[in-house]
C-alpha cells in the first residue's frame, strides 16, 4: 500500500512546489514593478491598497525612507 501512494505523493509534491515557485516570481515581478513605476503604485493604491501598504513596510525596513511620502506629495498635486 506505501508503494501505490509514492507516485501520488510526489506528484502532489511537485505541484505544491510549482505552485510556490509561481507564487514567488509574481510577488518579485509585482514588487519590481511598484519598485519602478510611480503611477503602477498610484493604480495600486486606488486597487489594492493593502498590497501597497506591504511594499511601504518593506522598503521602509530595508532603511529606504521617504517614497510613500513623495508618492503622496505628487498624487496631491495631480488632483489640483
Amino acid at each position: 500500500m506505501a508503494r501505490t501512494m509514492e507516485p501520488l505523493t510526489r506528484k502532489i509534491f511537485k505541484g505544491v512546489l510549482a505552485a510556490e515557485l509561481v507564487g514567488v516570481f509574481g510577488a518579485y515581478l509585482l514588487f519590481k514593478k511598484m519598485n519602478s513605476s510611480q503611477d503602477f503604485r498610484q493604480t495600486m493604491s486606488k486597487t489594492f491598497p493593502f498590497i501597497l501598504e506591504v511594499y511601504y513596510k518593506s522598503i521602509e525596513k530595508s532603511g529606504i525612507y521617504g517614497v510613500r511620502e513623495k508618492d503622496q506629495v505628487k498624487w496631491l498635486d495631480s488632483k489640483n
